[in-house]
């Protein structure tokens, strides 16, 4: 076994293990989304716009509930993923409630093949996606060529910046930039839930600085129309963190402010 073997093995049965507590627990809150709770962020919903009608495969999808909340809005979803037991789940989510789509299970490297070729008006991907890949590039030329010419890819994400604190506090502890070795990490529980016990705690992870992301898009062909940096995160990293929202946690007001989140929206030009 290769070493990208080893890591994609030891990041996919982590993975999987995981997946009943995401999909039982209180972070993801099943039983409020077959409810019709909302689920994508507000900016999201602005900078990729109206997609009713339209074409969305969604890149890394875990168990789905970002590509069915595309499906509400009336977009065509295919979810993708590497986890049997999230695309399983995806799959159970979609029937429970009554939302046609399409949910495959595959290395996001493998997409194109495993997609048979088909392109689409969207790829939207992100949250806590990016990092579980060794090569950025590779990742967008796979995500440009399932563009179709005149969509876009849309990417949400946690900003890498914040990758040099540590977990206690907003000490700088890491490199920003990417060495092309992982970060290894061996801790149980999830971000979905802490005190979870679990087997498969080692993963492989990687920083890829923004720059490195958005030279990646332009390389593969994609014209940036919007980079936008968030002061503001998801779930509360760091004790120091205050919530703000419903969902949406920042720092306070005595401390300088850090971007926490980042979103682009990169086009395929139009065949001419």
């Amino acid at each position: 076994m290769s070493e990208r073997d080893e890591w994609f093995v030891a990041n996919r049965a982590n993975w999987d293990e995981r997946v009943p507590i995401h999909t039982s627990g209180d972070f993801y809150d099943v039983e409020g989304f077959i409810s019709g709770d909302e689920r994508l962020r507000p900016f999201e919903v602005e900078e990729v716009g109206d997609v009713s009608g339209k074409s969305l495969v969604h890149l890394q999808c875990h168990f789905g509930i970002d590509t069915l909340s595309w499906a509400r809005r009336g977009a065509r979803v295919v979810g993708l993923d590497f986890s049997a037991p999230a695309v399983e789940a995806a799959r159970k989510l979609a029937s429970d409630i009554r939302i046609e789509a399409e949910f495959v299970e595959s290395n996001v490297y493998d997409a194109r093949g495993v997609l048979g070729g088909r392109t689409f008006d969207i790829v939207y991907t992100g949250l806590g996606a990016l990092n579980w890949l060794p090569d950025v590039e590779r990742w967008a030329e796979v995500a440009a060529s399932l563009v179709k010419p005149g969509g876009f890819l849309y990417l949400s994400e946690f900003h890498p910046f914040t990758d040099v604190f540590g977990d206690e506090d907003l000490t700088v502890e890491h490199n920003y930039f990417h060495s092309g070795e992982p970060m290894v990490w061996d801790e149980p529980g999830t971000y979905a839930d802490f005190g979870a016990e679990t087997v498969n705690n080692k993963t492989y992870e990687w920083n890829h600085p923004l720059g490195e992301v958005v030279s990646a898009a332009i390389s593969a062909g994609l014209s940036v129309e919007l980079l936008h940096e968030h002061d503001y995160t998801l779930f509360p990293r760091w004790p120091v963190l205050e919530k703000s929202g419903f969902d949406t946690y920042r720092l306070p007001e005595n401390i300088p402010k850090v971007p926490l989140m980042y979103s682009m929206r990169a086009r395929k030009p139009e065949v001419r």
